[in-house]
């Protein structure tokens, strides 16, 4: 969220790709450029920094220009559930480091969220022509959606069939991180990178005032305190390509730091 989050990923994605050898990273870049979609420099910078694939949730058309750079960069998966002929891919095959094959798929929920096509049979759809365990090793899907209830039934809906849902948009940490009865790893939310001394990253004045007098009264800029890095780790069984640990990852800022056990 902002130049906080974004800098924060810059200084801290490379290190802890290092210490704990990470296979595969994602990042949700939707509010990177000034809270409001991502630009091109900003997309090269985090892949730079470590990123492998980088997903742009319902803000990814707010710069404009992401229209043409989007077909630039196969790492850059935009939502699934958009008309057909919107420029860019909602999917992606990828290599991971330890030469995994990950299909990353990204799509959008409708509970109050602007009318798409269904994300549940989209996904489905994906899910059956590359099948985990036979075309691919590991599953990722990230639901960018406002309802906590339309996350946790993708979750169920998915269990089983990848190795993780993860929702994002709401820019704030879940506390329900855990592994479904079909070894599928979730989490609700996994939060910003970003300030938390705000409102979902914003400074708080604006958002204050349309909450108190009804009414536009300004711009909503990003909060630039100390920022937070905030994600979901996930440990992947090779052979099955479904979760055998999760954890809620925090780093820094406001929020209390949580490392997960299993990288010790």
């Amino acid at each position: 969220m902002g130049r906080a989050g974004r800098e924060l990923v810059y200084d801290q994605l490379p290190k802890l790709r290092e210490l704990y050898n990470l296979d595969f990273v994602i990042v949700n870049g939707e509010n990177a450029a000034g809270g409001f979609g991502i630009t091109e420099e900003i997309a090269l910078d985090l892949y730079d920094a470590g990123a492998d694939v980088i997903t742009m949730g319902d803000h990814c058309w707010d710069k404009k220009e992401a229209l043409i750079f989007v077909e630039k960069y196969d790492y850059l998966v935009r939502p699934l559930n958009f008309v057909d002929g919107t420029p860019g891919r909602g999917t992606g095959m990828y290599t991971a480091k330890n030469g995994a094959m990950v299909l990353v798929i990204h799509a959008l929920g409708r509970v109050f969220m602007p009318p798409r096509d269904c994300p549940f049979l989209a996904i489905e759809k994906q899910v059956e022509m590359s099948p985990l365990g036979q075309v691919v090793d590991v599953i990722f899907v990230d639901f960018h959606a406002e309802a906590t209830s339309e996350k946790m039934a993708m979750g169920q809906f998915l269990d089983g069939k990848v190795s993780v849902v993860v929702g994002t948009h709401t820019h704030v940490p879940t506390g329900d991180a855990h592994i479904m009865t079909g070894g599928t790893a979730y989490m609700t939310d996994a939060g910003m990178c970003g300030d938390y001394n705000s409102v979902i990253g914003s400074e708080v004045e604006e958002p204050l005032n349309r909450f108190v007098y009804g009414r536009r009264m300004g711009s909503f800029n990003p909060a630039e305190g100390k920022a937070t890095l905030s994600g979901f780790a996930v440990e992947i069984d090779a052979k099955t390509g479904l979760a055998t640990h999760c954890s809620p990852l925090r780093l820094g800022g406001m929020l209390q730091d949580q490392v997960p056990d299993f990288w010790h």
